[in-house]
């Protein structure tokens, strides 16, 4: 399997495709945006780059990886040869019923087709192509090139096959594969997002400021980033995202996001990515500011 087609160029997706060029399989990163293409190869470029820089990779291996790589806004051009079809589109469930029904038309018919969703039912994403046999849930971590999980998941009809297909392929990436079952959250944001939700309760409670909060759980629980600072850095909204679905899968309160977050999202006030959240973030600059709405 050495040609891989990768939907989304966002921060998964250019992550992603990076990752796969760089051990030597063909990729096709595909996006209905000519300038997000645009700026995957760019940021693609620049965390090589910065590999380069640290000696973890040398000249050669960066540009072989940059040829490795071909974009296009064509999903039914980018899918048509690939073994592999990895989806990082938005968190939107519509969204990805739409790709794969639209994969389960394009792709060969031996295609496996894998999502990156962190939440998203597989069995139900599954459920929008006549294959679902053939879908499987690949969910990387953030930073893609850094970051050694790839939690696989089993949708309901996953042929075990093409578990252990992902799960060697992920191994050939240098990546760690754990292997788990699709309900609400999986594994990863079943015990992620209600942590992170705590903490947002316990800053809105008044029990401890938003620096406090995080450096008990860095220092006290060994964590490289506190609980506020992790929800900055994914995206309040893609958190609200995530609480909401596991929320409405279990039908357990325990799940409700917290008001504060909700209002934030709706607010704007999304992290990183908004330039504010429960620290306020300046380009070219690396520190820690607490936002002034929580001081």
């Amino acid at each position: 399997m050495q040609q891989i087609a990768v939907i989304g160029a966002g921060t998964m997706g250019n992550g992603i495709a990076h990752v796969f060029a760089q051990h030597n399989y063909k990729v096709n990163l595909i996006d209905v945006s000519a300038p997000a293409l645009e700026k995957a190869l760019g940021v693609i470029q620049k965390n090589l780059d910065r590999q380069v820089a640290k000696g973890s990779i040398n000249e050669t291996v960066k540009t072989e990886t940059l040829q490795n790589i071909t974009t296009y806004t064509s999903l039914a051009d980018g899918v048509k040869h690939a073994g592999l079809i990895v989806e990082a589109a938005t968190e939107n469930i519509n969204l990805k019923l739409k790709i794969f029904a639209e994969l389960d038309q394009h792709a060969p018919a031996d295609a496996i087709l894998a999502t990156n969703t962190s939440s998203i039912s597989i069995t139900r994403i599954a459920a929008a192509t006549k294959r679902p046999e053939k879908v499987i849930g690949m969910h990387f971590m953030n930073p893609v090139p850094v970051m050694k999980l790839v939690e696989i998941i089993n949708g309901y009809a996953t042929d075990a096959e093409v578990t252990k297909t992902i799960v060697s392929l992920s191994e050939k990436l240098e990546k760690v594969p754990c292997v788990v079952n699709d309900y609400p959250g999986f594994i990863a944001n079943r015990i992620l997002m209600p942590m992170i939700n705590e903490a947002i309760c316990s800053l809105y409670e008044g029990v401890a400021g938003v620096q406090e909060i995080d450096t008990v759980m860095k220092l006290g629980m060994a964590h490289p980033m506190g609980p506020l600072q992790l929800a900055d850095f994914i995206g309040l909204d893609v958190c609200l995202s995530i609480l909401q679905v596991l929320h409405d899968g279990f039908g357990n309160p325990k799940y409700a996001p917290c008001p504060l977050l909700v209002n934030m999202v709706t607010a704007g006030y999304l992290g990183v990515k908004s330039g504010e959240g429960f620290y306020k973030y300046t380009a070219g600059s690396k520190d820690l500011v607490v936002s002034s709405r929580f001081k």
